[in-house]
Parts: structure tokens; sequence; C-alpha cells
């Protein structure tokens, strides 16, 4: 068994995509209609993929505080100027838990906490 996609519901798909391409630089693999008012899109470049949905009876997100999604970014410091470029507040500062992880914290457009992190082995 692989874990193959984690999805969100979202409020404005557009945004979603935009920022899950230009912020984490996911590509978008497919993108579709799913019946009235419904569409899906599917971002990712590995073997896990994001399933961005919305529409349908409800435009509204129910993202809990406990839930992040972690990339990995190849430069902390080049990742935390290019939010802060873009405008999107960092939560907290960076942190260090230990000798090989360095990381912080932004939101997505709907409330998501990403997780940018860098591995310094």
């Amino acid at each position: 068994m692989k874990f193959c996609l984690s999805t969100l519901r979202v409020v404005d798909l557009e945004e979603s995509i935009k920022f899950y391409k230009e912020i984490i630089g996911l590509p978008v693999v497919s993108r579709f209609s799913a019946g009235p008012g419904i569409e899906i899109a599917f971002l990712g470049s590995g073997e896990t993929k994001i399933e961005l949905i919305c529409g349908g009876e409800s435009r509204e997100t129910d993202i809990g505080e406990d839930i992040s999604w972690g990339f990995e970014v190849e430069s902390l410091e080049n990742a935390l100027s290019m939010v802060k470029e873009k405008g999107i507040a960092v939560i907290g500062e960076p942190m260090q838990p230990n000798p090989r992880t360095r990381f912080f914290f932004i939101k997505d457009p709907n409330g998501m906490r990403i997780q940018l992190i860098e591995n310094l082995e």
C-alpha cells in the first residue's frame, strides 16, 4: 500500500492552484469538471498528489490547526525570502528542532498549514 493523495476542499480553485504552483512549485497534473458546479484539480510531480475540490453544496472549508502538509525546500532562507516577497505571513519563527532539520509554517489561501522544511544532511 502507498499513500497516493490528500484532498482539500477549497473556496477558490484558481487562487489555490496559483498558490500551490507559485509558492510550492507543484504542477497541475489534471483538472476536470466532476458534476454541476464542481471542479477538481490534481497537483504534484511525485507519486503522492494533492487533490483540490471546489464547488458543490458547500463553499466553506473546515481545516483544523492540527493538520499540516510539509514540503521540502533546498534553502530555507530562499523560501523565507520568497514567501515574504509574495506577502505571505510566516507563522512564528523558523525552528530547528534537531541538527538535521529546519522549518517554518505558512498558510495556504484556505487556512491549511504548510510547513516548508530544509533537510541539512
